[in-house]
């Protein structure tokens, strides 16, 4: 397939992910039920984590938590809409009741609905900035909490490349994304004082379904835009959360971190 992956230090990704960097610390990922976010769990549990796996279906939550218990990790899973302040406060509370404390939050719960702005529904902008910033400001604001208390903790926003340079037909995603970018900044110049550290990930073209799907004409046009000339993995994005939740960066707060190939630099 154009724009596979060619051999490369990112085929080593595994073998030099294999020390223990979250062991005996619990996180929250939400959208884990599959791509990215599973991934990110994934690669969090295989470091000695407790993962509290988010999604909005719970039997979907369930089976990807399952599936790392499955591999010797430690996962639940919980079904909640981060959009709603009631959910998010049921996922802070049972992730407490269940593993003693949130140390790590990844919010990855994110919709699309893309359409040009002159065919885009008001119902749609709002339901992706609901979703994309509005969950993500919900989480920051009740993890961020007990993290003050307990004077300690990382939390990582995913927002992506939509959200610097604007995309064709994602004004609605674009706005959401780069609101994250802000609030990521913010929350962190709030939470510093407290030992809590707030940072982001803005990934580029990855591999998930959505890109396996993409239509050829479309995958190359948008692969010259990568200076790597290949589509990223989710295992690359799960490696720089894994370093933005783990004490390796320990001094580094209210960054955004491009995992892009290089696109739009």
């Amino acid at each position: 397939m154009t724009g596979e992956h060619p051999a490369s230090e990112a085929d080593h990704l595994e073998s030099w992910t294999t020390a223990p960097l979250l062991e005996d610390r619990v996180a929250i990922v939400t959208g884990a039920a599959r791509g990215i976010g599973l991934e990110i769990a994934t690669v969090f549990a295989r470091h000695g984590a407790n993962v509290l796996i988010v999604d909005l279906a719970e039997p979907d939550a369930q089976a990807a938590a399952a599936s790392i218990g499955s591999a010797g990790g430690v996962a639940e899973g919980i079904g909640a809409d981060v959009s709603n302040e009631d959910d998010v406060d049921r996922v802070i509370q049972t992730c407490q009741e269940r593993f003693g404390s949130i140390d790590v939050v990844v919010n990855n719960a994110g919709i699309i609905r893309d359409a040009t702005m002159r065919k885009m529904t008001l119902e749609d902008f709002r339901a992706v900035l609901d979703v994309n910033l509005t969950g993500t400001w919900l989480m920051t604001k009740a993890a961020g909490a007990v993290m003050r208390a307990q004077r300690s903790g990382a939390i990582v926003n995913m927002s992506s490349i939509s959200g610097k340079v604007g995309l064709v037909g994602q004004t609605n995603y674009s706005a959401a994304k780069a609101g994250i970018v802000g609030l990521t900044k913010a929350s962190a110049k709030e939470l510093a004082p407290h030992q809590v550290r707030v940072n982001a990930i803005q990934p580029g073209l990855i591999l998930t379904p959505m890109t396996e799907n993409m239509r050829d004409d479309i995958r190359e046009a948008k692969l010259k835009e990568i200076p790597l000339g290949r589509i990223g993995r989710p295992s690359e994005v799960a490696a720089v959360a894994l370093f933005l939740a783990s004490p390796l960066s320990s001094y580094v707060t209210a960054t955004v971190t491009e995992v892009t190939g290089g696109r739009y630099a």
